[in-house]
């Protein structure tokens, strides 16, 4: 262990270090809000390796975060503006205004699309995805020809100003991403508590990070830098 458990939190410079080198980080969103600690990837360095670290180590749900742009360029909804069933209407988040799923989707070269190297497939693929669609050079009719919907890797749709509009990990995530300058597409995987199945503590996740050499940062701390 390269560092104490006990130390502050690591700084944003060395979050953006070690975003930029394709490393995953923790953060922390805010007490007042979801009060959760997100494993996060740049999307372009998944691995099967890292889709078992999160199954194993976070166990909350995969996610892969795009900008509103990109979503929008995709024809990538957000699901509660297109559900018409009773169960998608009425949406009261204590810790939010909206919730910022689009649908599920699976890479077309995948299998069943669940496996560690197939969901590693679907998530890195949007990485590149995200910036040719930015350049104009990918359109909803090519996702379409190399994703399927529905599938086993949730898509998140970002707010359209990012941490002005929302503060949620989403946001985080893809501000973290540009501020990095890497692809703008992110994994997401809440942290979870083994024991009591309820989110892991902030100083548990501290603990984790320590152990394993990772970037561990406070919402707080990076909306100083990234907003």
């Amino acid at each position: 262990m390269s560092r104490s458990a006990e130390s502050d939190y690591d700084s944003v410079e060395r979050v953006l270090d070690a975003f930029s080198a394709g490393d995953p980080v923790l953060i922390h969103d805010f007490d007042d809000r979801e009060g959760e600690v997100d494993l996060v990837y740049p999307a372009g360095s998944v691995a099967p390796i890292d889709v078992a670290r999160m199954r194993n180590d976070a166990g909350g749900l995969v996610c892969v975060a795009l900008p509103d742009d990109v979503a929008e360029s995709l024809s990538l909804p957000f699901m509660d503006e297109v559900l018409t069933h009773p169960a998608a209407s009425s949406h009261d988040l204590e810790y939010d205004s909206r919730s910022s799923f689009s649908f599920t989707v699976n890479h077309r070269e995948s299998f069943t699309g669940i496996t560690d190297r197939d969901r590693a497939m679907t998530i890195s693929r949007l990485a590149p995805v995200a910036e040719l669609t930015r350049a104009g050079e990918y359109d909803a009719d090519d996702f379409g020809g190399e994703f399927r919907a529905p599938g086993h890797v949730h898509l998140l749709r970002g707010a359209p100003n990012l941490l002005d509009d929302r503060q949620g990990h989403t946001e985080l995530g893809l501000a973290l991403a540009d501020e990095a300058d890497v692809a703008p597409a992110v994994v997401v995987c809440e942290m979870l508590d083994d024991e009591t199945g309820a989110a892991l503590p902030k100083s548990a996740a501290r603990d984790y990070a320590a152990r394993n050499d990772l970037a561990f940062v406070d919402g707080d701390r990076l909306l100083d830098v990234l907003r």
